[in-house]
């Protein structure tokens, strides 16, 4: 979605007061009684680690303000914050926020970093969780100004192909005509997050002065740091539409002499990098990154990337998340584009990869509406959730909001949207809901009715592991050697035949997958190359079983990958490859083929099933994202006693059971249900 760009503040949300959970727990008698009581407990009243957190821009902004708090500020100073101030995001069912010194004299104002602490520090007393948010705006990198001002030499830059001129490679800032001078905060220049001098600064300026004034609350009330779309810049990624462009203030004029012309990423030591890493010259064969369909041209090419990839990791994403570490918070956020593979090159080299640099990766979700992230939106989910699971971890972040409703004066979205859009992404795995909703555009029951369904979805489903036995084959070490740079804003359709049938393929598969209830995991070749295959024929990555491995169109695995893939399929592993016409991506070629545990009959499009396994018991999150409700039946593999929990209401009931593993399954317009079946005997 071409919007995605206007992420982090767009919305300053106005707070109300609300009330309290109910106390009773609806459901026939006994029936909870299935579950273990910590279960029950945490479903009857989520705790603040379950809970959304609100994201605000400056604890004394007169807009992230309650009615009223604004004037007491400017009549007894910020100290005057307190624990009765804040608990307006507790009433609410928050169970905290995600904040920033303001952005007015970012980082410089001694009163705003005053009003700050007070807040945290009330916080702290409410037991409500604080992030930290890393930028004044996006994308994060800058710290406002403060890192270009410091040294101008840190700004982005990019080598330039123009074939016109007699010397047709050059460097330039990576600025006009990228999303640094096309997004919805402001027009500004970016810094380069290949340079790790430019990343220190970065870090210098935002990470150490919050530890600095608010380091005693880190690792209890502080508990993360969340950066925003950072990127590599040098892409032409098109204009954002008007009238919208037209209310960005621009901070950076743009210069109207430069041209757009085909670009990649550089720093100061690339080329030393480039030779240290493959013995070659990488300025004599430059010409490669921009044209030329050889053998020779897409080694090159690949090799560019792979090094640019693991530069970005290694500092940017791996610099804050040491810090991070080393400062007992966790590393959060999310990255550009994430929903189109092909942006993923030349933004970060791999998208899977830096998003592995953080401890909870995330997503940005731009629509409430559940049937437009249901059929353009799984990337987006997929990717983080990929990377946490290929490392061994659980958590995944989203920053969700109405943006492309209230844009197209459509907004805001309607509770039930909200909810079913929260429950797709619980159902990719997602665990952490920042939000950008508008607080003053819902009652307070609307809000809290919100935040309560999404601490009652955690409540069952964080503590549990994904059960997705299905790998679906990342091609980016494919689109490296593939991806040529162009000057206008980039599209598929100007790149290679070969480009083309891998995203393409790539695209239609995932896009199957998820409108048959079949979830998965994406990989790349080097998680691949170092997964293990067990004797029983399963793919294991960080012990998680796979039974499946697909294969998009057009790729070619390097050596090492391909030989675990053999290996996995002499095992008896399922290693599914194209051509993937029509015919071979039907629904029932694909149950056949890939076996699931789960599936609903009859068929439909519009209902998501995300599969866990907690404590030995089959969870299962039945969504559906459509307008017309869904009658039918739901296989879901053990047979005995399953209960349905319903996370809007609370009530806990028996499963209809209709035959041994299958259930009734009835789902109103963007209703969900949770199903939770037997514990395992074995």
């Amino acid at each position: 979605m071409n919007v995605r760009a206007a992420s982090a503040c767009w919305l300053f949300c106005a707070l109300t007061f609300c009330g309290t959970l109910a106390a009773e727990l609806p459901g026939e008698p006994g029936v909870g009684q299935q579950l273990p009581t910590a279960w029950l407990h945490a479903w009857h009243d989520p705790g603040a680690a379950d809970r959304p957190l609100q994201i605000i821009h400056g604890i004394d902004s007169r807009r992230a303000l309650p009615e009223g708090l604004h004037q007491m500020l400017r009549e007894k100073g910020p100290a005057s914050l307190g624990v009765e101030q804040m608990r307006v995001y507790k009433d609410r069912g928050l169970g905290g926020v995600v904040c920033n010194v303001a952005f007015q004299n970012y980082l410089e104002s001694e009163e705003n970093w005053m009003a700050l602490a007070a807040g945290v520090k009330a916080f702290s007393k409410l037991g409500l969780i604080v992030w930290i948010y890393d930028e004044e705006g996006y994308p994060s990198g800058a710290a406002g100004k403060a890192v270009l001002r410091d040294n101008p030499q840190f700004e982005a830059t990019a080598l330039v192909y123009d074939p016109s001129r007699p010397e047709p490679f050059f460097l330039r800032p990576a600025y006009e005509f990228t999303h640094a001078s096309n997004n919805y905060y402001a027009s500004r220049r970016y810094v380069n997050l290949l340079d790790d001098r430019a990343v220190r600064s970065f870090i210098d300026h935002t990470h150490e002065a919050y530890h600095k004034r608010l380091g005693r609350h880190f690792g209890t009330t502080i508990q993360a740091f969340f950066t925003d779309e950072p990127s590599l810049i040098a892409v032409n990624l098109g204009q954002i539409p008007e009238p919208a462009r037209r209310r960005v203030p621009v901070v950076d004029p743009v210069d109207p002499a430069v041209r757009p012309l085909p670009a990649v990423p550089w720093c100061y030591d690339l080329p030393g990098r480039y030779r240290e890493r493959y013995g070659e010259d990488l300025l004599a064969g430059r010409r490669s990154l921009f044209a030329g369909d050889s053998a020779e041209d897409r080694r090159v090419r690949r090799q560019f990337w792979a090094l640019v990839a693991d530069l970005i990791a290694q500092r940017y994403f791996g610099a804050i998340q040491d810090w991070c570490r080393a400062h007992r918070v966790a590393s959060s956020g999310h990255s550009l584009w994430e929903e189109q593979v092909l942006h993923h090159v030349p933004l970060e080299g791999n998208g899977l990869k830096v998003l592995a640099r953080m401890d909870i990766p995330g997503l940005d979700m731009l629509t409430s509406n559940p049937e437009a992230v249901m059929h353009s939106g799984w990337m987006t989910a997929a990717l983080p959730t990929s990377a946490a699971v290929l490392n061994g971890r659980r958590r995944v972040m989203t920053e969700v909001s109405d943006f492309s409703q209230m844009q197209s004066g459509q907004g805001p979205a309607a509770l039930p949207e909200m909810q079913a859009t929260a429950a797709w992404q619980a159902a990719w795995g997602v665990t952490e809901f920042t939000l950008y909703y508008a607080m003053a555009s819902r009652s307070v029951e609307q809000y809290r009715a919100y935040c309560d369904f999404v601490g009652r979805l955690n409540a069952v489903l964080k503590p549990a592991r994904l059960a997705s036995k299905v790998l679906l084959y990342y091609p980016v070490y494919d689109l490296w050697a593939e991806y040529l740079p162009v000057a206008e804003p980039l599209r598929v359709e100007s790149q290679s035949p070969r480009a083309r049938q891998i995203v393409t393929s790539f695209s239609r598969l995932g896009q199957t997958f998820q409108r048959n209830q079949i979830p998965f995991i994406l990989i790349d070749h080097e998680h691949l190359a170092s997964a293990k295959v067990r004797p029983n024929g399963k793919l294991v990555i960080q012990n998680h079983e796979f039974e499946s491995l697909v294969l998009p169109d057009g790729v070619e695995l390097p050596p090492q990958a391909k030989a675990v893939v053999e290996g996995f399929q002499h095992g008896g592993g399922r290693v599914l490859a194209g051509p993937w016409d029509a015919k071979g991506l039907s629904r029932e070629a694909i149950l056949d083929r890939l076996r699931p545990d789960c599936r609903i009959n009859p068929p439909c499009q519009s209902i998501v099933l995300g599969q866990f396994v907690r404590e030995g018991r089959p969870v299962i999150l039945a969504v559906n994202v459509g307008r017309e409700p869904y009658e039918g039946a739901l296989t879901a593999g053990p047979a005995g006693a399953w209960c349905v929990m319903d996370p809007t209401d609370r009530a806990i009931r028996p499963a209809h059971v209709e035959s041994p593993g299958c259930m009734r399954l009835r789902l109103a317009a963007r209703q969900s249900l949770i199903f939770v079946g037997p514990k395992a005997t074995h």
